[in-house]
């Protein structure tokens, strides 16, 4: 069967089903067993990679300790420690939602559309209501509530939100740019190791490579373009990739690395690109879609809308309503919060975009482990 090509193929394509059968609402006990077995081979890998290059960890164990020190140490330094700290996580935070958005582990979890959307458009909308960005901090961000001096009607600008929101944009596009690296590193290191990668998608990009002149289909095609785009252009290539919504930019990663791009070359226009150009134009779009005009615009055309629009329109005028009053008084203030359909559903969307992000990840462990077992199988058989 492996000196025939075309049963080989066959055979990978029955391999690739079968793994993709191994799921928790299908193989419930076998996917959990394999997801396990996979965590445990994962930690074994990272502890020897950890003790192969234990100079590295002794240095960083050695500033963590003067760094608590310095945390827990009294003096005249502790209010910069603490201004440090608040911003370290809070920086942290988004950097590993944008991380999470893109890697995914098999889904994605688009942390722009759950988490960086609706903080910049509370942000927009509070200060339109405000006419200031002063949010008193705390609450803020945690909550946004009206500082005490209102300022004068009409005199936020478009740019004192642009740079309210700058600092949380830019940390979740740095964390997509460093999510797109394991696609460059896994293409790379088969280039230059010159083995079979194990990667489905590094596979399907070099059969498209063999296939590129008999390409007739659109997402062929379209993906052929950003390949050339990023192999002929280099840099700036990437950069117009990368500065635009582009789901095919996991192939420009798998590019640079098939054909040796510099890393700096990759990761500095990769980062130029999300955390700098994408960034701002995906935070206009939010700013400019909340602007006060435009939502008061918005829900005017929902009660346009025949026989329905009315019972619409009062939901989203109470949850607006809602959002001004909170606004302007404390959560522990008295006043009390309403609760309001449209806030239940988005929260509840969350839990469950959450949840089965989770369950991708599980699922894509499993199916992980039981690639190991069928490619043991294959060794066992080549040696036999």
């Amino acid at each position: 069967s492996f000196a025939d090509p075309s049963l080989l193929s066959e055979r990978k394509r029955r391999d690739r089903e079968g793994r993709l059968n191994v799921v928790l609402w299908r193989q419930p006990l076998v996917t959990l067993q394999y997801f396990f077995l996979e965590t445990l081979i994962n930690l074994k890998e990272w502890t020897i990679k950890l003790w192969h290059r234990r100079s590295i960890l002794v240095c960083f164990l050695l500033m963590l300790a003067v760094l608590t020190a310095t945390y827990y140490i009294e003096g005249t330094h502790q209010q910069y420690v603490r201004y440090m700290e608040k911003k370290f996580f809070w920086c942290a935070y988004w950097v590993g939602l944008g991380i999470l958005s893109s890697v995914g582990l098999g889904t994605g979890l688009h942390t722009f559309l759950l988490y960086l959307g609706p903080h910049i458009a509370s942000v927009t909308l509070a200060a339109y209501e405000c006419n200031s960005v002063n949010f008193p901090e705390p609450p803020y961000p945690d909550e946004i509530i009206c500082p005490d001096g209102e300022t004068a009607e009409g005199s936020i600008s478009l740019w004192a939100i642009i740079s309210k929101v700058r600092l949380e944009a830019c940390m979740w596009g740095a964390g997509t740019a460093i999510g797109e690296l394991p696609p460059y590193f896994m293409a790379r290191a088969a280039r230059l190791s010159g083995a079979e990668p194990d990667d489905e998608e590094y596979q399907e990009f070099e059969e498209m490579l063999e296939n590129a002149e008999t390409a007739q289909d659109f997402a062929s095609r379209a993906k052929l373009a950003v390949q050339n785009l990023v192999q002929k252009v280099g840099f700036f290539g990437i950069l117009a990739c990368a500065s635009i919504p582009n789901p095919l930019f996991d192939l420009a990663g798998i590019t640079c690395g098939h054909f040796l791009v510099p890393f700096w070359t990759f990761f500095g226009a990769t980062l130029i690109g999300k955390a700098v150009i994408k960034m701002h134009i995906q935070k206009l779009f939010v700013i400019i879609t909340f602007s006060k005009h435009i939502v008061e615009q918005m829900v005017s055309l929902i009660g346009a809308i025949p026989s329905i629009g009315p019972s619409l329109q009062n939901p989203f005028q109470e949850y607006l309503e809602a959002q001004r009053i909170k606004l302007h008084h404390r959560s522990d203030s008295g006043v009390p919060q309403g609760e309001n359909w449209l806030s239940w559903l988005f929260e509840k969307l969350v839990i469950v975009m959450v949840f089965y992000f989770i369950l991708s990840i599980i699922n894509s462990m499993a199916q992980s482990y039981a690639k190991r077992l069928q490619q043991k199988t294959y060794s066992e058989e080549k040696n036999k």
